[in-house]
């Protein structure tokens, strides 16, 4: 789940902070930056820096998992903090994890994203909520213009 802070918050002249986060988050926060037609995904790690999978992030060329500042992360958009119910990995931790994948150049849309990173440098399980939607999504409208006759013909074969 993905929590933001007032729109209209003032800007804090203390940090690096802008519209959504309210104060710096604490290192091994899972951020998370609205794009067109998705969120982009990353770990602080302190300091007003960020480690994300770039991948798409620059173009249509994938890039590899890199450190850069919180406005270069955010691209003039808005940053919010994401939610975990539970982690394995936090702060320093999760920071180290993501430090150990630096300059990994093995991103895929559907099984290597930058969600994918950030669950698994703070659950250990590389899962892309994202991805998950999108899946499923594809799969009921595929249901939907399928006759389940010719699904169970499927099913037989």
């Amino acid at each position: 789940m993905i929590r933001a802070a007032s729109d209209n918050a003032a800007r804090s002249t203390e940090g690096p902070w802008f519209a959504g986060l309210l104060e710096e988050p604490a290192p091994g926060s899972h951020l998370a930056t609205r794009r067109l037609g998705y969120t982009h995904h990353g770990i602080y790690a302190g300091g007003g820096r960020v480690i994300h999978y770039a991948g798409l992030h620059h173009g249509l060329a994938a890039a590899p998992v890199e450190e850069c500042s919180i406005e270069e992360f955010a691209r003039g958009h808005g940053v919010t903090l994401v939610a975990h119910e539970s982690v394995c990995f936090a702060c320093e931790e999760a920071v180290r994890r993501a430090r150990s994948r630096l300059g990994e150049s093995r991103y895929r849309v559907l099984t290597n994203n930058c969600e994918h990173f950030c669950n698994w440098c703070l659950t250990g399980d590389a899962r892309s909520v994202q991805v998950e939607r999108a899946r499923n999504a594809l799969w009921r409208a595929f249901r939907r213009l399928i006759p389940r006759t010719a699904l169970a013909a499927v099913g037989q074969h």
